[in-house]
């Protein structure tokens, strides 16, 4: 072998080491959440002999179309005492007049040069500071709660004095493309099933941007003021850092749609693989030596599951190995192709059994097939990032006009 092809070998079996704890990571996960064990009891979260006051904190920019249901939903599972506090956080549109007619508090917040929804979560739990709740429930302005999920995760949050997560899942809506069920498929692997494999291993889950729930007492002193694009990721790991991880509630269900239009789907899309893709390269490794210096095993944990990039950067980096050993093999070094393809094989045969078990509502077996093919389209956007990483806020623009 010459020193040429040594090295190249040498770097293959050294990206097949790094690409191979993500998966492992993954493949725990979906194990242990379809695994015949322990179910969540629809008794979780409710066994408190009265639940905690809430206040419902929603921000909200330019969401004057569609703001109104979801305050009507928000208000009819709300008790006397709860609260439901709308932050029209630099609004172009009415949202503060629609929000307050449809029967909300509306605070309305301009600083052009402080823009994001850390902000205006930071800004709104300043004003609830007033008149203060026990528990503080963050809902985005396009999102549903079904059923008692605010009795859920209020309970949860009293009963364990850690912040709590509702089981938030995005759906495509009614004759949606093959792309948007295949990427409803992705969000149900990430926010479903990941997160349930680590909560019945009694493990934290990362916060998903809505359905969030804290104790005041945790809310108050949170880092909230930031335009950071995952701003709900950071606050999850800041959170696991000072010893108070979140804790999945799965029995609390929260849904919103994906937008249908291309420009709103390519921008949320970008945010948020842009925003999680630099938190990896970024703080991953500062969270996992923190985690083993303080041996924080729940910190340990959530590291790790941030180490996990999203379901479709994970199989597009494995093939491309695969493709690069494969070439190597050609010139007699087989070693590489044996363990990159062994490592594919277990992301298809993970894939599947999530499939097999959670997501065959979302996306057809067929189109499912299709999968490698959506992952390749995402090349420009990470070519883009190489370029010029999003780094700022950006609202998803939903159907219709605005």
């Amino acid at each position: 072998m010459t020193p040429v092809l040594a090295g190249i070998e040498v770097l293959l079996l050294a990206a097949s080491a790094l690409l191979l704890v993500p998966l492992l990571v993954l493949t725990v996960q979906v194990v242990v959440a379809v695994w015949p064990g322990r179910r969540f009891d629809q008794r979780d979260g409710m066994n408190l002999p009265s639940r905690p006051s809430i206040a419902v904190l929603m921000p909200a920019h330019d969401e004057a179309t569609g703001i109104a249901p979801v305050i009507a939903a928000v208000k009819a599972s709300l008790r006397q005492n709860d609260r439901l506090l709308v932050v029209a956080d630099n609004c172009s549109d009415d949202t503060a007049d629609v929000a307050a007619r449809a029967g909300a508090e509306v605070v309305e917040r301009f600083d052009t040069s402080r823009r994001g929804k850390g902000y205006a979560l930071d800004f709104g739990v300043r004003h609830l500071a007033t008149r203060p709740p026990e528990i503080v429930v963050i809902v985005d302005a396009d999102c549903l709660v079904e059923g008692d999920a605010f009795d859920r995760l209020a309970n949860q949050c009293a009963a364990t004095g850690r912040p709590a997560q509702a089981l938030y899942l995005m759906h495509a809506p009614a004759g949606a493309s093959t792309r948007l069920r295949i990427a409803a498929f992705a969000w149900i692997v990430k926010n479903q099933v990941r997160a349930l494999g680590f909560w019945r291993l009694g493990l934290p889950c990362q916060l998903m941007g809505t359905g969030m729930a804290f104790p005041w007492s945790t809310i108050r002193e949170a880092p909230l003021a930031s335009g950071h694009i995952v701003e709900d990721l950071q606050l999850g790991l800041d959170l696991a850092a000072a010893g108070t991880p979140p804790r999945f509630c799965p029995a609390a269900l929260v849904t919103s749609m994906f937008p249908t239009r291309t420009d709103g789907i390519e921008s949320q899309r970008t945010r948020w693989e842009h925003g999680h893709l630099g938190v990896i390269a970024k703080v991953g490794p500062r969270m996992l030596g923190l985690a083993l210096r303080k041996g924080d095993g729940r910190l340990f944990s959530m590291a790790l599951d941030l180490c996990v990039p999203p379901l479709a950067t994970l199989a597009l980096a494995l093939f491309m190995l695969l493709a690069a050993s494969a070439l190597l093999a050609f010139a007699g070094v087989s070693l590489p192709l044996l363990v990159a393809g062994g490592m594919v094989t277990l992301l298809i045969a993970v894939v599947g059994l999530a499939w097999l078990a959670f997501g065959r509502n979302a996306v057809h077996f067929s189109e499912m097939l299709l999968a490698p093919l959506y992952a390749v389209r995402k090349v420009p956007m990470y070519l883009r990032m190489l370029r010029s990483r999003q780094l700022q806020w950006v609202r998803t623009r939903r159907d219709g006009p605005g």
